[in-house]
């Protein structure tokens, strides 16, 4: 059985010195970095998948995440980045939700976020949680309420209760303007953009009604895909 401190050790045996100090001059957060590209931690998430069983799996992913490496903290994200998981019960979900207090830089937070995409998705009830993200002292809790429901921007025709979770997030949305946090901009502005892609009557709605309390660059980046 694969263990947290064996699949580290694999990882490490192909680290770079020379880019995890690059890596951690850019990711600007203190933990330990291997120097390993995201293709290698794939090739081996891949591997770990294959002989795993579910309870085995989310064992690893904790442990890695535990561990605290950028890398291992990717590695338990893409370990459980799954749109099937059967069964797919609370383990995955809680595990994924577990993490986001935990967040505290973009790369690893997104991974996870993709992770945790798959699960609301899988079960939508699930964004309750999620609702009470929203009102967290934790900036990277609230980012990860709008990270995690990207999903929802990309239907062309939403049935109903898409569209009622569509307008929900954009409540949440709503609300973070007057947050000029970056990253809290960046994020409206995304969910915006990727919105904008099939939505635009909405996406310039909002705008017209919140862009005079947002960021100069989130309404700009948030306009970027409109058409003209």
């Amino acid at each position: 059985m694969m263990t947290p401190k064996t699949a580290i050790a694999q990882l490490r045996a192909l680290g770079d010195p020379a880019k995890a100090a690059e890596m951690h001059r850019y990711h600007k957060v203190d933990r330990p970095y291997l120097g390993i590209a995201n293709p290698v931690i794939d090739e081996h998430v891949k591997d770990w998948r294959a002989g795993l069983e579910l309870e085995e799996r989310l064992a690893l992913a904790k442990g890695l995440w535990k561990g605290n490496t950028h890398e291992g903290r990717i590695a338990a994200a893409k370990l459980l980045t799954q749109a099937r998981i059967r069964p797919d019960d609370a383990g995955a979900w809680a595990l994924i939700a577990s993490w986001v207090p935990d967040f505290d830089a973009w790369a690893v937070a997104d991974h996870a976020c993709i992770a945790g995409q798959k699960r609301l998705v899988a079960d939508p009830s699930r964004l309750d949680e999620v609702a009470t993200w929203t009102t967290s002292e934790h900036m990277w809790s609230r980012r990860a309420a709008l990270v995690m429901t990207l999903p929802w921007t990309k239907q062309n025709h939403p049935k109903p209760a898409d569209l009622a979770i569509r307008e929900r997030v954009l409540d949440w949305a709503a609300g973070y303007v007057t947050d000029h946090d970056w990253f809290i901009q960046k994020a409206i502005a995304w969910w915006l953009r990727e919105l904008s892609k099939h939505d635009p009557a909405r996406v310039r709605a909002f705008l017209q009604a919140h862009q005079a309390d947002m960021k100069a660059f989130a309404v700009k980046e948030a306009g970027r895909k409109l058409p003209a």
